[in-house]
C-alpha cells in the first residue's frame, strides 16, 4: 500500500511539474465473498474475479442513474476512469450481477450486499483518485467453518418456597463457545510452468500469441491500459484500450511505448529477475508520458532491450496446451 501511494504521488508530481497535462478521475475498489453472511469482510472471506459493479449518480432531475460499470479482475479489483475531475462524492457503486449464470464456478453469487458510496482520496492539479469500502456478494448458505453459537436459553424462575429453607434460583447454562476452523482455500487454476525464479524475458510477439495466454499473469488481456497503468495513460491512450490491444501498436513513439511497456510489465510478473519490477515499469512509463517525445523513445527503447533480454537472456515460455 506504501508503495501504491508514493507512486500516485509521483504521477502527481510530475503532473504538476509539467504545465499542460490533463488530468483525469479514477475510481478504484474490491469485490469479497462474504462466505460467513456476516454482513462485513472477516479473515475467511476472499476476493472475487469477474464480479460486475456499477457506479449510479444523481442525475440533473435527481434520479439516481448508472454512469459507469466495470469487471473485477483476478484480485476481485476493479477500476473505473473519467476525463476531468467530476465531482463524484454523491454516487455509489453496487453490485450490478452476481455471475452466478448456469455452469457459472462462482459459488458466491445467490445475493449482494448494499452499495457503498464513493469517497475522494484526494483532487489536484487535474487529477483526482476515489475508493470505495469492499463490495460483498453471498454464497446461498454460509460455510460449515463459520462461527456458530447457540441463543443463550432464557433463565426459568424458581419455584416458590414451601416453608424452611429458601430455595437459591439456578444458575442459566452458557451457551457454547463459538467453534473455529480454518477454511478450505479457494481453488486457483493451475500454475503454468514458468521459471519464475530464473532470469526471462519475452518480446511482444511471443504474448500475442494464444499457444501462451496462461503466462498472463495478475493482468488479463481485456484489461484497459487506463486501470494498468493509471489517469496519465488514460488521458493519453484513452479509457477503452486494452492491454492487448496496446501490443499491437507501432509507427507511433507513444504506441510504440505502450507496446514495451505492456510487454514489460508482463515480464515482470513472470520473472523475480526481470531487469524490472511491475511497479518500476508503471513508474518509468509514466515519467517518460510527461516528457519529451525524446524521453518517451528513450524509454520505449530501454524497455525493448529489456524485453529482448539484453540479446543474453532467453525467452523460456512453454506451450499452455
Amino acid at each position: 500500500m506504501h508503495k501504491l501511494y508514493s507512486l500516485i504521488i509521483t504521477l502527481v508530481y510530475f503532473a504538476f511539474a509539467f504545465n499542460g497535462v490533463q488530468g483525469g478521475t479514477m475510481v478504484t475498489g474490491t469485490v469479497f465473498c462474504d462466505q460467513c453472511k456476516d454482513g462485513q469482510v472477516s479473515m475467511f472471506d476472499y476476493p472475487i474475479s469477474g464480479m460486475k459493479v456499477a457506479m449510479v449518480c444523481p442525475g440533473d432531475d435527481g434520479q439516481m442513474t448508472m454512469v459507469d460499470e466495470g469487471t473485477t479482475n483476478m484480485f476481485g479489483s476493479y477500476g473505473m476512469s473519467f476525463q476531468g475531475t467530476p465531482d463524484l462524492t454523491n454516487c455509489f457503486i453496487q453490485i450490478s450481477n452476481n455471475n452466478n449464470e448456469p455452469g457459472s464456478s462462482n459459488k458466491c453469487g445467490a445475493s449482494s450486499g448494499p452499495p457503498k458510496s464513493v469517497r475522494q482520496m484526494f483532487s489536484m492539479f487535474g487529477m483526482a483518485m476515489y475508493t470505495v469500502d469492499p463490495l460483498i456478494s453471498q454464497p446461498a448458505q454460509p460455510m460449515s467453518y463459520c462461527s456458530s453459537s447457540s441463543p443463550p436459553s432464557t433463565p426459568t424462575q424458581p419455584p416458590p418456597a414451601s416453608s424452611g429453607t429458601p430455595v437459591q434460583p439456578s444458575t442459566p447454562p452458557k451457551p457454547p463457545a463459538p467453534v473455529f476452523r480454518l477454511p478450505p482455500m479457494p481453488g486457483l487454476p493451475p500454475m503454468p510452468p514458468a521459471p519464475f525464479l530464473q532470469e526471462m524475458a519475452c518480446p511482444y510477439q511471443y504474448w500475442m500469441m494464444p499457444e501462451y495466454k496462461c503466462y498472463w499473469r495478475a493482468v488479463s488481456p481485456d484489461m484497459t491500459v487506463a486501470l494498468a497503468f493509471g489517469p496519465l495513460a488514460a488521458e493519453k491512450y484513452g479509457r477503452d484500450m486494452t492491454l492487448f490491444e496496446g501490443l499491437k501498436g507501432k509507427g507511433d513513439p507513444y504506441r510504440t511505448l505502450l507496446r514495451e511497456g505492456v510487454t514489460s510489465l508482463l515480464n515482470s510478473y513472470n520473472s523475480i529477475n526481470f531487469a524490472y519490477n511491475a511497479l518500476e515499469v508503471v513508474d518509468r512509463f509514466n515519467e517518460a508520458l510527461v516528457g519529451s517525445k525524446l524521453s518517451v523513445l528513450l524509454t520505449a527503447l530501454r524497455f525493448k532491450r529489456a524485453n529482448y533480454g539484453h540479446g543474453q537472456i532467453p525467452c523460456k515460455l512453454t506451450s499452455c496446451h
